[in-house]
């Protein structure tokens, strides 16, 4: 234990002597040519703030419960305002808003399909999740099938959803930070992964909940100032607000009808279907129900979750249809062709500046920053919990190991996923980042869904149906996404996509709910009557929260 601490002294250390070295970056070869001293000021007050609340929390991270759920002490609003820090990506904030901005009305798919998940999770998982669960996503999937099997499939597809979600992070942070502080993508992308290693490794889940909070009340409050701005700017008057968005787009009234987006159906409707049920799957959030000490306490945070969530995304639209009219026609931002000449990706900070100068660009850049920041060390822990509760302590060493031990793997297990994290963002670089989100809400609805919500409510579910219709979802899944567009013709070359859709959760999801069921229903071993047997003692627990663990007091 003292030596990680002399290795996590050192990260920081190391963390803020690499930052002096911006200003020479930019000189030789950064994307911007001036430092946003704001913006830095901001990232460094909030750096430092984290990094004194990881500090704090330390010593209640020294147990595994303290560890991985914060001893079960965080309340139903704390827990759902971290979800929603959790939830509210970089993605979210900067990917929507540029969507609305560059197709309109139907950039709103994904925030549509993100929030209609939530009462998926409020009706179906939250209760019984809380009530069956102690420490990860496995824990429910096992609680009456045979472990190794169970857990080894739930931990391989809860980490293949953790590292395609990692990539999209880490990718996107580098090249924000790149355009914004000045800083190279390299350097970028190993702050991100470092700073994430020292919040989760010495600060466990408390840390990252406070994080995460701080967060969400950032991003929130920042904004809706801006969202007022914009309807401020326009008379708060949603008529003109929309006509000026309309007479300024290229596409004209265009942007105000569906199908510009995703013509295909098809294809869009397998889109939400991924993100819908996708986030149903995600084993970072899903693992935020077990910080609650009771059921009740969960419904609390996913009604908490939801509302916030909703708030944003009303604004990311506000914002996004805000930039159509102050941006398009603003000769900053506009080619002479009238198309716009900026980053696609940057619009909100772009907005920001124009509403609010230097001192709001500054906010909303650090607000950004803090945003992956909270994002990555959710995905850290949830994925240490996989490898060392799931893998570790239940696999490799049948359920018996000393506590010690398993908070020794857990913490080395993180600073692996943060090496992981590095090489990835550098290794994908030059990759679509919201690509990998999707693939990781498209490989979370297609088998962490199927297999946890039949766990839950089929009493014939069998060992045999849960691993090997979860190994088929995943292995198809995943070579569905290889032969999609995006790899078979953007990355590989070649001139036509095998499979013709990018998000093939439309397919892959009820194929494993198939595959589940009549390998089940086929299975005929005496393991399948113990696992029959076993529903309705857990239904028994599910319903009534009685044996569920107990908080730990601090």
């Amino acid at each position: 234990m003292k030596a990680l601490h002399k290795i996590g002294i050192g990260l920081v250390v190391s963390v803020f002597a690499a930052l002096p070295l911006c200003a020479d970056a930019i000189n030789t070869g950064g994307a911007k040519s001036e430092v946003n001293i704001v913006a830095i000021t901001m990232f460094l007050i909030f750096v430092l703030g984290t990094l004194f609340i990881t500090y704090l929390s330390s010593k209640r991270s020294i147990s595994t419960s303290g560890f991985y759920t914060a001893g079960g002490n965080i309340t139903g609003l704390q827990n759902g305002t971290a979800i929603a820090g959790d939830y509210m990506s970089a993605a979210s904030f900067l990917g929507i808003t540029a969507l609305v901005f560059s197709s309109g009305f139907d950039g709103l798919i994904y925030s549509v399909g993100w929030l209609v998940g939530w009462p998926i999770v409020l009706f179906l998982i939250a209760e019984k999740f809380r009530n069956l669960g102690k420490f990860t996503f496995a824990d429910i999937t096992a609680y009456r099938l045979e472990a190794k099997p169970i857990r080894t499939i739930s931990a391989v597809s809860a980490l293949s959803v953790i590292v395609f979600y990692l990539i999209a992070q880490m990718v996107g942070a580098g090249q924000l930070i790149q355009v914004l502080f000045g800083l190279p993508y390299g350097v970028a992308v190993v702050l991100v992964g470092v700073l994430m290693i020292c919040y989760v490794a010495f600060g466990g889940m408390y840390a990252t909940t406070w994080v995460q909070i701080i967060k969400a009340i950032m991003l929130l409050g920042g904004a809706t100032f801006m969202a007022i701005m914009v309807l401020y700017l326009t008379k708060f008057d949603l008529a003109y607000y929309f006509q000026q968005a309309i007479s300024h787009h290229p596409q004209g009234d265009t942007i105000m009808k569906p199908g510009v987006l995703l013509s295909n159906p098809v294809s869009a409707l397998s889109l939400g279907l991924a993100l819908m049920f996708g986030t149903a799957g995600l084993p970072h959030i899903l693992m935020r129900f077990f910080t609650v000490k009771d059921a009740k306490e969960a419904r609390k945070s996913v009604f908490y979750a939801t509302g916030f969530i909703g708030y944003f995304y009303i604004l990311t639209f506000i914002l996004g249809f805000g930039a159509i009219a102050l941006l398009y026609g603003n000769p900053e931002f506009t080619n002479p062709d009238g198309s716009y000449n900026g980053a696609a990706n940057m619009i909100a900070i772009s907005l920001a500046e124009v509403l609010g100068g230097n001192i709001l660009l500054g906010f909303i850049s650090a607000v950004a920053f803090a945003t992956i920041l909270a994002v990555v060390s959710g995905l850290a822990i949830s994925g240490a919990g996989a490898i060392s509760h799931d893998l570790f302590v239940n696999v490799i060493k049948d359920g018996k190991c000393d506590p010690k031990l398993e908070m020794k793997v857990t913490k080395g297990a993180t600073i692996f996923l943060g090496v992981l994290a590095i090489a990835l963002g550098f290794l994908f670089e030059k990759q679509n980042v919201a690509f990998m989100v999707g693939l990781a809400f498209a490989i979370a609805a297609s088998v962490n869904f199927p297999i946890l919500l039949l766990s839950i409510y089929w009493k014939n579910l069998t060992t045999k149906g849960a691993f090997w219709g979860g190994l088929i979802g995943l292995v198809v899944v995943l070579t569905l996404v290889v032969l999609s567009p995006s790899i078979w013709v953007k990355i590989f070359g070649f001139e036509e996509a095998i499979f013709p859709l990018d998000y093939p959760a439309l397919f892959t999801m009820p194929l494993t709910f198939i595959a589940i069921f009549i390998i089940s229903k086929l299975d005929g071993s005496k393991r399948a009557e113990i696992d029959r047997s076993g529903f309705e003692a857990q239904d028994f627990r599910a319903q009534s929260g009685i044996g569920i663990s107990e908080a730990v007091a601090h």
